[in-house]
This record gives C-alpha cells, sequence and structure tokens, in this order.
C-alpha cells in the first residue's frame, strides 16, 4: 500500500481547498466564532480543523471512503488483519473490546493489575472477573505481567471462561510473554485481548519488544497518545483471527463510542502512521540510543537505581522496554512523589509518573539532544538537592499477597448495590462498594466486590498522607470508606 497517503489528512485539505461553509455543528464553525482569547492559546488552525466526518470530512454517505482508507494502512503498516481509529481513548477502546468477547454473566480472565478503566468494563458489562494475579515484586514493590503458566491454571479452574485480557507492557515497561498466554488462550480455543496502551510504538522497530499482533494476539488495543505522535484520546483497535468477530466489534463500538468523532484525532492518527511508515525505524534507533545513553549516565549517579534488563534475567518479566525509564529514588530517603514535585518546582520538568518509591520518564521519537540534556541536568540536581527535601515516614508498604484481596461480590452488584460510607477505622473486614486508584498509574488497589483488609487500609492511609492522588473514591481523603450495607 502507499504510505505516503494520509487520507484525512488529504480529505480536510481538500476541504479548505473548496471552501465549504457549514450549517451544522460544530457550533464555531471551523473557528469563526472562536473568541479570540481562546484562540490566542490554542491557535485558529485547531478549530479550522474541527470538521465532521460526514459532509465535510467526507460526504453524507461516505462514499469516499476517507476513514475506510486510512484505516486500512494502519492495519497494513503494523500486520493486523483489521485497523479501527477510537477517538475516546484506550480507556473507552478496552470497554469495547472486552465487550466483544464477554456479556453480562460471562467469564473473563482479567490480569488483576489492570487500569481503572478496566475495572470500570467489568461493571459497566456486567461479567465475572476471574482475576489473574501478576508477579508482585517485593523488592521493588511494582506488579510485573503474569505468565503463560498463570493463565493455564486459571483457565483449567474456568473452562467456560471466554477470553483473556492481558497488560503488556506495563506503564513502568515490563513486558508479558504474549506468544505464550496466546498459545495458552488458543489451545482452549479462546481470544486473547492485549491491552498495549504503552506498546504503540513497538511495530516499528525489531530492537523493542515483541508486538502483539506479531505475537499472535486476537485483539489489540493501544493508546498512541501515549508512546506515539498523536493527540489526547487517540486510540486504535487492531483485529486478525477469527475469534473475535468484525462486526461484532464495529456493533460493539458503536454501542460505546461517540457518534461525534473528532477529526483532530482522526487527521493525527492517520500522519502519525505516515510518519513511523515512513521513518519509524529511523527515529525509534535514534530514540533507543538516546535512552540507552540516559540510562548510563543515570547509573553513575548516587542514590538512583534505573530498571532495566534485570528484571527479564531474574525472571520477572519476559521482556523490557527500554524507552521507558523507571527510576528508584528511595536511596535518596525521598519518594517519587516528592521526587516529581521537586523537579516540577526547581527544574519545571513533569515526569510521566510517580509513586511511593520512583519517578518513571518516557523517551520518544520527539525527543532530541535538548530534551535529554534537560532531563539529565535535572535528575543530577535532584540528586544534588535531595537534602533539602523534608523527610517523611515512609509509606506502609504492603507484602505482595496482601493486594490479592477476596471477591466476595461480583463489582457489578457491590457497584449498584446499597451501600453506606463508614469511617475508616471500620471498613476492615467490609465489601468495597467502590473502585480505589491511586493514581498514577491508576491501577486499583481495592475493586468493588473485594474484601477491604487492615494492611490495605493502612497502606492507602498512609500514602494519602505522602500525597496520592485516589480520585475514583467518594472520599479521597479516604478517611471513610464506600462499602456494602450489611443485610
Amino acid at each position: 500500500m502507499d504510505h505516503s497517503r494520509a487520507p484525512v489528512l488529504e480529505a480536510l485539505q481538500e476541504f479548505r481547498r473548496r471552501g465549504d461553509v457549514v450549517f451544522g455543528p460544530p457550533g464555531h464553525k471551523q473557528g469563526r466564532g472562536t473568541d479570540p482569547r481562546v484562540a490566542e492559546v490554542l491557535g485558529l488552525d485547531v478549530f479550522r480543523s474541527d470538521v465532521l466526518s460526514l459532509n465535510g470530512l467526507d460526504d453524507r454517505r461516505e462514499s469516499q471512503g476517507v476513514l475506510e482508507q486510512a484505516q486500512e494502512l494502519m492495519a497494513d503498516a503494523v500486520g493486523a488483519e483489521h485497523a479501527f481509529f477510537s477517538t475516546c481513548g484506550s480507556s473507552l477502546s478496552v470497554k469495547t473490546a472486552m465487550l466483544s468477547v464477554a456479556g453480562p454473566g460471562e467469564k473473563l480472565l482479567l490480569s488483576r493489575n489492570a487500569h481503572k478503566s478496566v475495572i470500570a468494563a467489568v461493571i459497566i458489562n456486567g461479567v465475572e472477573p476471574i482475576w489473574v494475579h501478576p508477579k508482585f515484586d517485593a523488592e521493588r514493590h511494582m506488579a510485573h505481567p503474569p505468565e503463560p503458566d498463570d493463565v493455564r491454571d486459571r483457565l483449567r479452574e474456568h473452562p467456560d471462561a471466554k477470553g483473556m485480557l492481558l497488560i503488556t507492557p506495563t506503564e513502568l515497561g515490563s513486558c508479558a510473554d504474549i506468544r505464550g498466554v496466546a498459545d495458552v488462550c488458543h489451545a482452549a480455543d479462546v481470544p486473547l485481548i492485549v491491552d498495549e496502551a504503552w506498546g504503540a510504538h513497538l511495530p516499528f522497530h525489531p530492537d523493542l519488544p515483541a508486538w502483539g499482533m506479531d505475537a499472535d494476539a486476537d485483539l489489540v488495543v493501544t493508546s498512541v497518545h501515549k508512546m506515539g505522535g498523536a493527540i489526547e484520546q487517540s486510540s486504535v483497535f487492531h483485529l486478525q483471527h477469527d475469534r473475535v468477530a468484525v462486526d461484532v466489534l464495529k456493533q460493539r463500538e458503536d454501542l460505546l463510542g461517540t457518534t461525534s468523532a473528532s477529526s483532530l484525532v482522526y487527521a493525527a492518527l492517520d500522519g502519525w502512521r505516515r510518519q513511523m511508515a515512513e521513518q519509524g525505524h529511523e527515529l525509534l534507533q535514534t530514540a533507543l540510543r538516546r535512552a540507552e545513553r540516559l540510562r548510563a549516565a543515570l547509573d553513575e549517579l548516587p542514590g538512583l537505581r534505573v530498571m532495566g534488563e534485570e528484571i527479564v534475567r531474574e525472571g520477572l518479566a519476559a521482556e523490557f522496554d527500554p524507552m521507558k525509564i523507571a527510576i528508584d529514588v528511595r536511596d535518596l530517603g525521598i519518594t517519587g512523589m516528592q521526587a516529581a514535585e521537586w523537579l516540577r518546582a526547581e527544574r519545571h520538568v513533569d515526569v510521566g509518573g510517580s509513586d511511593s518509591c520512583r519517578i518513571s520518564a518516557s523517551i520518544t521519537h520527539s525527543d532530541d539532544d535538548a530534551t535529554e540534556k534537560i532531563l539529565l541536568d535535572a535528575l543530577r540536581s535532584l540528586v544534588d538537592g535531595a537534602g533539602s527535601i523534608e523527610r517523611q515516614r515512609p509509606v506502609r508498604l504492603p507484602e505482595p499477597r496482601a493486594l490479592e484481596l477476596e471477591q466476595a461480590v461480583l463489582p457489578r452488584a457491590a457497584f449498584f448495590g446499597p451501600a453506606e460510607q463508614v469511617p475508616a477505622e471500620r471498613a476492615v473486614g467490609r465489601i468495597s462498594a467502590e473502585t480505589i486508584s491511586p493514581y498514577p498509574p491508576g491501577v486499583p488497589v481495592v475493586a468493588p466486590g473485594e474484601v477491604i483488609t487492615e494492611e490495605v487500609v493502612d497502606y492507602l492511609r498512609s500514602g494519602i498522607e505522602h500525597g496520592f492522588l485516589v480520585s475514583d473514591a467518594a472520599d479521597p481523603s479516604l478517611e471513610s470508606f464506600r462499602v456494602l450495607t450489611r443485610s
């Protein structure tokens, strides 16, 4: 296929060339009605490019096939049989993918280190989650993806499960054995969905971890805005084989997706695919070398521990994405959250994520020598200035097994069931009626229907003291918890 083409961008150019005057949405009329104060910040071209697909980029019947052509090019570029753009982010795309495999009351295997959007999908879709627990790393206090044997064991226990959802890479770069899990699923004749939100770049360089389509997954969801070059909310479904029907996926997406899709997202996805198809190997090769230099330099800084290929050698992960720079800062006597706040306040550097142990930074094809130097200089300053950061009592991190909570009630029933708000000390032993997700990365510590334990309350409460953001709890301070009312 001709990857110099960009059908959505070409249609937008043609729309402008024709000088169409629109008497439908959006109401700003391609910027004519935009407040100049808004345009001064956002730029008028953002509004000029905000055009509907129907009677805009394409005609009323979509007879030009603008979006269809762009999606075919995307599928070809990444080695999928089909690709579909989504403008609601992978938080919605993963809900659609799950609903395409299992419906209300049916079982679905799920990695328990899933993002809160997966828990939301369980609640909305009404599926029965069969949790596959990740491989907990007690020393680093993080979760790596589950292994094929873990999936095999759960499928044997639940042979009526409709499929498996695997999260890989994690937000810190550890990767699953996708092919091994796919083989297990296919031996049971069920599909493998991969939530590869952090892996949009993986198809475009051989030195990166395995890409889900190449590793025989059936349905892969990517967030192109995370490690790719598209704007926020840019997501893509990638599909192959026949275990998930194309028409079923389309109908489920139509059920949940927006009817006012953003041409800005479509155009950004289309342009990013063209860039990667034409220049991806070269751009990512430069980024990989940059990440390697940064790792080598950071390894020389006292008090910083950079995670890398050792997690593969230790048998904790199948592969590792070197473009994710995860830096443990505990030896500096501070938390990752403190480090992130110091870097923002003192050096105007915003890291990608932080938790009680570490900070993380993503290196992409967009970085250059200047941003490389800025990051390295900022981290050198952090090492030098860490002594001035106020010491806090450490977050009371639980043992890994303490995070494997009992699922006493199905998440949907718990979320919509009769509930009450009780003080934290009275929540122990009660069944949660809410999702509690320190963010980022947004992986729930407690899901609806799980039994709250003393260790988890202690962990979350100490985390709040250190600056955990828990926006999905009814009481973000966690002085109280929402639990099912006792019958």
